[in-house]
C-alpha cells in the first residue's frame, strides 16, 4: 500500500509538472500573424512583410518603417528602440516581434529580423559543368 501512494504521489507531480511547462511555453509563443489579426490581439506575436523602400527613419536610438504584407498589400507601421540593423535598408524582408499599440496605431517591436537579397546571393556567376555519357570527340 505504501509503494503504490509513492507511484500515485509520483504520477500526480510529473503531470503537474507537464501541465506547468505546457502552460509557461504556451504563454511564450510568440506567432506569426497577419496584419489584422495583430491589430486585435493584445499579446507579443510576430509579423513578416516587405520593408516598404523610403519609409523609414532613424533618429535618437528610435527607428520606425512600414512593413507591406506580400499576400494582401495591406502595410502596418512599425516602431523599434534600439541600434538600426546595418544591412536594414537592403532588406528585402523584415519580422518584426512585438505587441501592436493601438493608441498609437503601429507595432512596437522588441526584436527584428532582417533577411537582405546579398547573404544568400553568390559572388559572381556559378560555373557551370555539364557531363555527357560520351566523351566528346576530339578533332
Amino acid at each position: 500500500m505504501k509503494r503504490r501512494n509513492l507511484y500515485l504521489l509520483g504520477t500526480v507531480l510529473l503531470l503537474a509538472f507537464a501541465g506547468l511547462a505546457f502552460t509557461s511555453f504556451r504563454q511564450n509563443l510568440t506567432p506569426y500573424v497577419s496584419f489584422d489579426e495583430a491589430r486585435q490581439m493584445g499579446r507579443t506575436l510576430q509579423v513578416a512583410g516587405a520593408l516598404v523602400k523610403g519609409s523609414s527613419s532613424y533618429a535618437d536610438g528610435a527607428l520606425s518603417f512600414t512593413l507591406r504584407e506580400p499576400e494582401s498589400g495591406k502595410t502596418m507601421r512599425v516602431a523599434y528602440r534600439g541600434l538600426k540593423p546595418g544591412n536594414f535598408e537592403d532588406a528585402i524582408s523584415v519580422v518584426a516581434i512585438g505587441r501592436y499599440d493601438a493608441g498609437a496605431g503601429q507595432l512596437a517591436a522588441d526584436k527584428l529580423l532582417v533577411k537582405c537579397p546579398s547573404k544568400y546571393q553568390g559572388i559572381g556567376k556559378p560555373e557551370v559543368k555539364t557531363y555527357g555519357s560520351k566523351p566528346e570527340a576530339k578533332t
